[in-house]
Parts: C-alpha cells; structure tokens; sequence
C-alpha cells in the first residue's frame, strides 16, 4: 500500500466533520473550521438599566444595581436595577391600575393586535434580540438565532390568534381573566420562557409583573422596549430585575391573582409552600432529568445526533434535557463508540461564532456546581469520558462529558446537574427500561428511539413523563402543552392547555 493510501485510510477511521470552503484538514483527519464570528457592531444596550413599571424606565427605591457578566468572557456586560419590596408595590398598582381601567376592558380583537405587533417585531429585530441572547447567557449564537427567538415570536403569533377565540377555546363557557399574573422566568432560555409566560396572560386579559433570571436579564429588559415601541398600554407588563428576595416578593404579594414560576424544584417546594392557603393560581414548571431510551432496532445515527443534541448543543442548560441515557445491551458498544467519535467533532468556544457547537456555561456558579458533580461522579466510581477538545483559557467553559459504570443509586443519575453531562446506563427488555427511567424523582420529558411503533405506544404511555418524544428530542411548538409530573412541577405551558392557568370560567 502507498503512503497517500495509507494516509487516505487513515482519515477515513476518523469521525467525519463535513467540509466548507473556509475549512481545512489538521493532522489528525479532523476538518477545521476558520472563525466565523457574528458581528454585534449593531446590536445596543445600556450601561446600566432601570426597572421598567408602568410603562417607564425607574430607578429603583433604594438604588441599588448589580452586574452581569458576559460568560464567555467574564467581563462585566451591563448592571440592573435591585427591586425591593417598594419597587414590586408599584409595579404591582401599575399592573392593577392596567387591568382595571383598560387591558381587561378593551375588545378581544384589540388585545390580539397588540400581541401580533409584539410578535412581528420580535421578527424584526431578532438579529439583534439573537445576539444579547448568546452574549448575556452563553448559549451557541445558532441555537439563539434559530430555535429561541423565532419560538418566541411564534407563542405571541400563536396567542395573538386566541385571543378573540377564548369562546371556542371553552365552548359553553365565559372565560374572564384573574387579573395580575406574578412571573418568574429562568436563565436558560430568557426571551422564550418570557413569551410562554406573557403571550398566554395578555391573550386573557391579564396584567403582568415579571422577573427574570438576575444572570440573564438584558433581552426581557430589550423586550420592554419593544412594548413601549409597541405602544402597549402603560402597566400591561412590568418588568422587574433582582434575585431571590425580589422573586419572594412577588410571590408573596396580596395583590397578585396568579404565580407562574419556571426554575428549580427546591425553589418550586418553597413557593408552593408559600402559596398554601392562599387563592392564588399557580403553574410551576420544575427540574427534570430526561430519560433517552435507544432500542436495538433504532435508527442509531440518528439516535446519536438527537442525544448529542439533547443534552450538548445546549450546555445541558435545559429542564428537559435527555441526561440519562438508556441504550439496550445489543447496541451499547455500537452506541457508545458512536458517542464518543461525535463528541470529538464537537466545537466548544465562543457563543458569537456561528461554528460554535457548546458554548459558555451561565454563570461562575453553576460552572463549579457542574464541576462538583463531575468529581462526585468520578469518586462515585462512574467512568469519565471528556471530549479532547481544547476550551477557551477565559470563560466558563465545560468538555462534553459523559459516564458509564453507572447505577441508579448515583447522584449523578438522580439529581439534575444542568450541564454538560451525560450518563449511560444499559438495559435488556423494555419493561427494565421504563422501569429505570422512571426511577427518579422528576418526570418532565423523555424520548424514545425505536423502528417500531408498537414500542413507542408502549414505551411512551408508561413513562412517568409530561412530554415524550419518539426519534426525536427536543422538539417544541407553541400548539403543545408543555409540563411535568412528580418533582416536575405542576400545570401545563403552550397550547390550548396555556390559556387555563389565566382564566376563571363561568
């Protein structure tokens, strides 16, 4: 054999990464790619933002701010404004101030037209709302650009149309709205996990009060300009910035009608808790720890691809994510080797470049919590695999990782690591399967990888999951409900299902 055969054979054994014009072959067969970054020159924002009540820009009560940093660079990117107990009063009194004297007051098919604007300039600007996005929480500029911001225009588009249609969305009943809608949003997905908040409760006629993640505040704090630019009446939405204590306050509020709250379990307990006894509606949409569940008969490259999708395109920063793998023992090997030579091909660096497949992980917090799991996963006797790739030296940044030699007893089985990480766990039968995907806590979402759809009813009606994805993860649309069970959370977002938590039918 030549040497330019051997050569050729050589690259060959290697992982494939497809070509561009812009790309070139290293020495180790992979190809690489020259940066593509996305250019933010256009994109504004402020030093430094106020609350937003009433339809104005405020200062806060007692004037405090504090930063948020860039992720992938830990400079500082911008500060917001502390809300304190004062600050929610009067944010509260704008909501109700609004819902009283116009928003529950004004025809159906008026509130839909500015929900529609509201959508069609989301449109408009989503460069720009794609941008802060990945800068402000370190995800891939791709999944921001293509998944975050148009399903964000897509729930307003989607509510704008119930909006004059809450007759057929309750036959025989009259559907009025509650009145304040107190929300608390996350940092993982900021601008959509406000649309499935907002879109659904201005669609029924209620007021809105606000906060998001103190890490990722800057696109709902964008977002309230729009609705200036929008011309939505003053008080309809208020947004709010703090942490913990702020999102206290607006929970415990007596003037606020309904909590929706999207974050962890344990904050979950202590709201439902703190709304015991009271008349307030809620919907909580908690942790999760997905399971993949890949039968032999499965399409495994493309169960591959939705795995590596599930749980890394994303930093693993998503409730749903599927991060405990469930392969058969036929395939395991197959499965695993195919896992860890996509893995390699995977690029982790800057959000803003367009080849970037994992970006940053949010914050220096949940970076070390990740960390800690990955040591309690080692000293729990788990096998660790970490792609090769090299991280940026400045950022919080995190190899893809995953485990095998693991049992259902591991902490990193059980409780939700929110990153990166993986974990491989074999099965025999179907029936073991379910029944190891149903042992935890949570019960949010899942998938299922068969050729055989007799095993996607069976597999999927068993498991104790609110959503449950056959050849395929990961895939949302404003049309369907989404929520959990268990330790999951209570209620359901999206859909038709959306529009109950804000309505009291008569």
């Amino acid at each position: 054999m030549s040497e330019d055969s051997k050569q050729a054979e050589a690259v060959e054994e290697k992982p494939y990464k497809p070509t561009s014009p812009s790309s070139k072959l290293n020495f180790d067969g992979f190809w690489e790619y020259d940066d593509a970054p996305q250019s933010a020159d256009h994109v504004e924002y402020k030093d430094q933002y106020d609350l937003f009540i009433d339809g104005e820009f405020v200062a806060p009560e007692k004037g405090r701010y504090f930063d948020s940093l860039n992720p992938a660079t830990e400079e500082k990117l911008t500060s917001f404004a502390e809300a304190t107990q004062q600050d929610i009063d009067k944010a509260v009194q704008a909501a109700r101030k609004a819902f009283n004297k116009s928003w529950s007051t004004l025809e159906a098919k008026e509130r839909g037209k500015y929900i529609f604007r509201i959508a069609r300039l989301i449109q408009e600007r989503a460069r720009e709302f794609a941008i802060l996005e990945s800068m402000d929480g370190g995800k891939p500029i791709r999944e921001s650009r293509d998944v975050d911001v148009p399903l964000a225009a897509a729930h307003f588009f989607y509510y704008a149309g119930w909006a004059d249609k809450l007759d057929y969305a309750f036959p025989g009943k009259k559907a009025e709205p509650l009145g304040v809608a107190g929300q608390i949003i996350p940092w993982n997905f900021p601008l959509l996990m406000l649309a499935w908040k907002i879109a659904p409760a201005l669609a029924t006629g209620n007021t809105v009060v606000l906060k998001p993640a103190e890490t990722t505040s800057l696109t709902a704090l964008k977002f309230a300009e729009l609705c200036k630019d929008a011309g939505l009446p003053d008080g309809v939405v208020n947004i709010v910035t703090g942490a913990g204590q702020t999102g206290s306050a607006i929970v415990n509020h007596d003037d606020i009608d309904k909590i929706a709250f999207t974050g962890s379990t344990e904050v979950g307990k202590i709201i439902k808790k703190s709304l015991a006894g009271t008349d307030k509606r809620y919907t909580l949409e908690l942790g999760g720890k997905g399971p993949n569940i890949i039968f032999e008969d499965a399409p495994l490259d493309q169960a591959v691809e939705g795995v590596i999708n599930a749980i890394f395109f994303n930093q693993g920063h998503v409730c749903c994510a599927g991060s405990r793998l469930f392969v058969q023992e036929g395939v395991a090997d197959t499965v695993i080797q195919k896992l860890r030579d996509r893995m390699e091909t995977l690029i982790v660096g800057d959000p803003l470049d367009k080849n970037t497949d994992v970006g940053a992980i949010n914050s220096e917090q949940q970076y070390n919590k990740i960390n800690e799991y990955l040591e309690i996963g080692v000293n729990e006797g788990a096998e660790m695999y970490q792609s090769s790739c090299q991280i940026p030296e400045t950022g919080y940044f995190c190899r893809p990782t995953l485990f095998t030699n693991v049992g259902q007893s591991n902490r990193i089985v059980q409780e939700e690591i929110f990153g990166p990480v993986l974990t491989i766990q074999t099965f025999r039968t179907a029936e073991e399967g379910i029944k190891k995907a149903n042992n935890t806590p949570y019960g949010l979402a899942g998938g299922v990888w068969t050729d055989k759809g007799s095993k996607i009813f069976k597999t999927g009606s068993e498991i104790r999951n609110g959503v449950v994805w056959s050849n395929t993860f990961n895939k949302f649309d404003p049309t369907s409900p989404f929520g959990g069970y268990k330790e999951s959370g209570e209620g359901r977002e999206g859909g038709l299902q959306g529009l109950y938590p804000y309505v009291k039918l008569q």
